[in-house]
């Protein structure tokens, strides 16, 4: 009997390194040798390939894949009939989803997407960019560009749809935002027919289950810590972070052991008020997966 596969596609380029360190800390290992796009990982059943995020929708709704993970932005622009297993709220520079963009030169007349007709627009994403100028009304030329798209504008073209996290690129050549046509975030899918086959569904649901628990730990660190019985209350009431931790007692009576899941940005102010508050032994350390 052949061993049972599932086959994954995950995206190279700038979201490899997070995604590949995500799916580290949900316990696969995944190994990636220089100039491969076929990486090793340490689990028999799972194979994985390194795919532009352009693609790997078009490839699980065709079957060379069974699961993969890539943009909503892609799905959408393939039109891809997949199941969407999950939202993985991560991308290379922070947790907050992209956006594509209208964007002009910043003393170009154009107002609003009205103001594009009969205009020379540039983008990667064609079939998004047609879909909203076909909402809106407005006939304009829309040409496909092989990257540094930015540069285009307004030499070549008069406006272009590009991804942006944080506006900063745009602003230092000297574009403006002008309407946002959708927000994007990584998401987990999966072929239908994989999806309807029983062992394939059981180990996608396995590994979307440690990956959200991967992604939920994220920014955040376990504290434990030591305190007097007689104080715990008044740790409670001042520290509304730790309002559902864990209680246990110690074998030193009169004394309990406290432990809770914090964000990590707020540590340096608690710990001094937990050590104000009478803890003692205060422990920190890292997570690997919070399943809820």
């Amino acid at each position: 009997m052949s061993q049972k596969i599932l086959r994954i596609g995950l995206p190279s380029g700038s979201l490899q390194e997070p995604t590949l360190a995500l799916f580290g800390k949900a316990g696969f290992h995944i190994n990636v040798p220089k100039r491969s796009y076929k990486p090793s990982v340490d689990d028999p059943e799972v194979e994985i390939r390194l795919l532009r995020a352009q693609e790997i929708s078009r490839y699980v709704e065709h079957g060379y894949l069974d699961m993969g993970l890539t943009g909503r932005d892609w799905i959408v622009e393939n039109a891809s009939d997949v199941q969407m297993l999950g939202e993985l709220m991560f991308s290379k520079v922070s947790s907050a989803p992209t956006r594509w963009v209208l964007v002009v030169p910043e003393a170009s007349p154009i107002q609003s997407v009205k103001d594009l007709q009969g205009k020379t627009i540039a983008t990667e994403a064609i079939g998004m960019t047609k879909r909203f100028l076909e909402c809106n009304g407005v006939e304009a030329k829309v040409e496909f560009s092989w990257g540094a798209t930015e540069v285009k504008v307004p030499d070549l073209v008069d406006a272009i749809v590009d991804v942006t996290e944080t506006g900063s690129s745009l602003k230092a050549n000297k574009l403006r935002i002008v309407e946002t046509l959708m927000t994007s975030s990584p998401q987990v899918i999966a072929n239908n027919a994989a999806w309807a086959d029983d062992w394939k569904r059981s180990k996608m649901e396995n590994i979307m289950l440690l990956l959200t628990g991967a992604h939920n730990a994220r920014d955040k660190v376990g504290l434990k810590m030591n305190i007097e019985e007689k104080a715990l209350q008044n740790l409670l009431d001042a520290l509304p972070s730790l309002r559902n931790p864990t209680i246990s007692q110690l074998a030193q009576g009169g004394w309990v052991a406290v432990e809770t899941v914090i964000d990590e940005k707020v540590v340096r102010e608690i710990i001094p008020q937990l050590k104000a508050l009478g803890a003692e032994g205060i422990i920190e350390y890292p997570l690997n997966k919070v399943v809820y």
